[in-house]
């Protein structure tokens, strides 16, 4: 399957059977998103894994009561980090280097320039550009399932804060940006199942300049 098809076939699940997902396929999934493309390769956002039922249920209770949270098989949380610091990203380069055995001075000075750049700004916006980091591995996660035939259901209907208090993220410098559970569609109990997919059309969602 290509991935428009997956594209096609994929839909923001609303209600899952509970079936669960096979592992190795949530590992995919959370392996594409590994390999997900960031700012200075810097990868500044973590994915929380969640399958224990009873924080399940603490987590919807958190993101309006939707149902896809508690039947589903895997919860992913996607979390960024809640600013750039000197040790964060001379962290993310020295294991870049150790990886590709090169010396620290092979860096250096992008590394200083990095730092130089993002300290000096805010947390809140260092939390706004990491946040967008973090979608782009959520993009990526999301294509993934398709192509696996795992359905998914992208969320942002939850109230941030209260989440990072119930999974101590901000104790980690992170920040919840988005929820994605994974699962298998309740086709009997699903309303969106059967509709059509629709999208702007291609020649008002295309600005050519030539």
């Amino acid at each position: 399957m290509s991935l428009i098809e997956a594209l096609n076939w994929r839909y923001a699940t609303k209600k899952m059977n509970g079936e669960v997902v096979p592992q190795e396929k949530v590992d995919q999934i959370i392996k594409a998103a590994h390999l997900a493309p960031t700012s200075s390769g810097l990868q500044p956002f973590k994915i929380l894994v969640i399958t224990n039922q009873e924080l399940k249920e603490k987590i919807a209770a958190v993101a309006n009561g939707q149902q896809q949270i508690i039947d589903c098989s895997h919860l992913l949380v996607f979390a960024a980090w809640k600013n750039y610091t000197e040790e964060n990203i001379k962290e993310v380069f020295a294991h870049a280097n150790a990886e590709r055995n090169l010396p620290a001075s092979a860096t250096e000075a992008y590394v200083n320039m990095l730092i130089a750049n993002y300290t000096s700004k805010s947390a809140e916006e260092n939390f706004h550009h990491t946040a967008k980091q973090a979608y782009i591995g959520f993009g990526t996660a999301i294509a993934e399932a398709a192509l696996l035939k795992v359905d998914a259901t992208p969320m942002e209907g939850f109230d941030a804060e209260k989440l990072d208090e119930l999974l101590d993220l901000t104790a980690q410098n992170l920040g919840s940006t988005t929820l994605l559970p994974l699962g298998y569609r309740a086709e009997d109990g699903d309303w969106l199942v059967n509709l059509k997919k629709v999208r702007t059309p291609l020649t008002d969602f295309v600005i050519e300049l030539n």
